[in-house]
């Protein structure tokens, strides 16, 4: 079979909702803090795969990665295949991230499901938005946070869009809304999540718009949803920054503690433009002072 009508073919018979991973064991010291020079912002985005692994495997890469502001997707609270577990609150404890939030999406196995925040920066307001599905199809949001950085207002946004194949023209619809309610924001932001498309498909070149692509920007272009075989891998997790960032560096983790590789990012704020003062007229009669 062609490799291209083989690939969306293997894609789609990955892992979907599997069973929980082994019982925590006790949690490891909480993550060290770090000073950061005044704008310098780490991110990382991670499909967890609702801690399938274990949770501690993806405590223990986060803590590792020492981020300020971690976007999770498919995370579940409380429900029977995590036993009894909210994920979040247990993540935020094993990584010392303090500041979370849970967004969900629907419900499964008896919990909460959806997508989650970690930050080390207190979360001021939070909201969602319900994204356009196909009748019948798993519901699916965007996230969104404020965070204050440094004294200012910064946006976070996060979203797992529908996944593929087959489901093009969804992810576009769904894209196209999150494009518009990123432009409405005029705050620094970032959009961070498993987008579920490769990086030059219709779906991200719509995000792109107003948004970078920080991992092409760095040089970290590699993927991040492992394919079987000798199959390449496929780069569907992203950080977007507005141009608000400079972004500095990237890369992408190969670690096997979920059916994703997570991505982590290092930016920097710029300053905030310097209003321009309008030049008060001279007053009728009055002359320019000479220079002593």
């Amino acid at each position: 079979m062609h490799l291209r009508r083989l690939l969306p073919i293997l894609f789609l018979m990955g892992p979907l909702a599997c069973a929980t991973g082994p019982g925590l064991r006790p949690p490891e010291a909480p993550a060290t803090s770090v000073q950061r020079k005044t704008g310098e912002l780490r991110v990382m985005t991670f499909n967890i795969q609702s801690g399938a692994r274990g949770l501690e495997g993806v405590a223990n890469v986060i803590r590792a990665s020492v981020p300020d502001v971690v976007a999770l997707q498919e995370v579940d609270v409380g429900s029977t295949r995590a036993g009894g577990v909210d994920q979040v609150a247990e993540l935020s404890r094993l990584t010392g991230l303090p500041y979370r939030a849970h967004f969900r999406t629907t419900d499964l196995y008896g919990g909460a499901y959806g997508l989650a925040l970690l930050s080390r920066f207190p979360l001021e307001s939070l909201a969602q938005y319900p994204l356009p599905v196909p009748r019948g199809a798993e519901p699916r949001t965007l996230a969104h946070a404020v965070l204050q950085v440094d004294g200012r207002e910064v946006s976070v946004y996060l979203t797992h869009l529908i996944r593929r194949p087959f489901n093009g023209d969804a992810r576009v619809r769904q894209s196209a809304l999150v494009a518009r309610l990123l432009a409405a924001d005029a705050r620094p932001k970032l959009l961070l999540g498993d987008l579920n498309d490769d990086p030059d498909s219709r779906p991200i070149r719509l995000l792109r718009r107003g948004m970078r692509d920080v991992v092409a920007a760095t040089g970290g272009a590699t993927g991040t949803y492992p394919l079987p075989f000798v199959l390449p891998t496929l780069r569907i997790d992203y950080v977007l920054a507005c141009e608000s960032f400079t972004p500095v560096a990237s890369r992408v983790l190969r670690v096997n503690v979920s059916d994703h590789y997570p991505v982590v990012a290092d930016l920097r704020l710029r300053p905030e433009p310097t209003p321009a003062v309008a030049e008060r007229p001279a007053e009728p009669g009055a002359t320019a002072a000479s220079a002593p």
